[in-house]
């Protein structure tokens, strides 16, 4: 089942590559065209963004890959997918508070984001280490799987919730066209949809684990029979 998670993990990533370049032309136009796309393969915080979300989502798969294995579930198995699920909450409060900055702060917004970065970080850990303890809390008495949908399901409000504040802050931001303006709604923007589409990681994971079993029944069982 483990190549099930891995494709799942590949299938993220290749769909967060591929709307990388319509997001930032659709956020930045005209500033912004897809012959500026590829400058952005050389950033390096890029791709430990794009590594962390696809670790965090192979974390969140560790309960889904043990029940289809059908391998003993321990409790402390909970604390890979709380963790996770907490850092993507983490992004998207994250996400919530600097739309709102911009909003308010306008240009000093972006200059604030430079000169108070490790500030800044230190915010993003601190919503990632509330949300991931209450998950653990929340799993507490549930079952494995149940836990996991759980947390989908508030990943997934979660996101929606944050698009909300995200998108129109983002016009507004645009429509005052200073330097660099929406840069922030943008990682609003970014971290939204980025949760969103993490948040269906096990569901798909389980319906090509489903697939699979329908298509190699005699492979499903512990004793290879049907």
């Amino acid at each position: 089942m483990k190549r099930w998670a891995v494709v799942v993990v590949a299938l993220y990533v290749l769909i967060l590559l591929v709307l990388t370049g319509p997001l930032m032309v659709a956020a930045f136009y005209p500033h912004v065209n897809f012959g500026d796309i590829p400058e952005v393969a050389t950033y390096p915080h890029f791709w430990v963004l794009i590594l962390v979300l696809a670790c965090s989502q192979a974390a969140l798969l560790v309960v889904p890959v043990s029940a289809a294995g059908r391998r003993p579930l321990h409790r402390r198995a909970i604390i890979w997918p709380a963790l996770a699920s907490g850092l993507m909450m983490g992004l998207l409060s994250t996400g919530f508070v600097a739309s709102l900055y911009e909003l308010v702060r306008k240009d000093k917004a972006i200059d604030a984001l430079d000169s108070y970065l490790g500030l800044d970080i230190a915010v993003l850990l601190g919503f990632w280490l509330i949300w991931a303890l209450a998950f653990h809390r929340m799993s507490r008495g549930a079952e494995a799987m149940d836990a996991i949908t759980r947390q989908c399901r508030y990943l997934l409000k979660g996101s929606i919730l944050e698009l909300l504040v995200a998108v129109p802050t983002h016009i507004v931001a645009r429509y005052r066209d200073y330097c660099c303006a929406g840069f922030l709604t943008f990682l609003g923007l970014a971290f939204g949809l980025s949760v969103m589409i993490f948040s269906f990681g096990p569901g798909v994971f389980l319906l090509f684990v489903g697939r699979w079993k329908q298509l190699h029944p005699q492979l499903s069982t512990p004793s290879g029979k049907p």
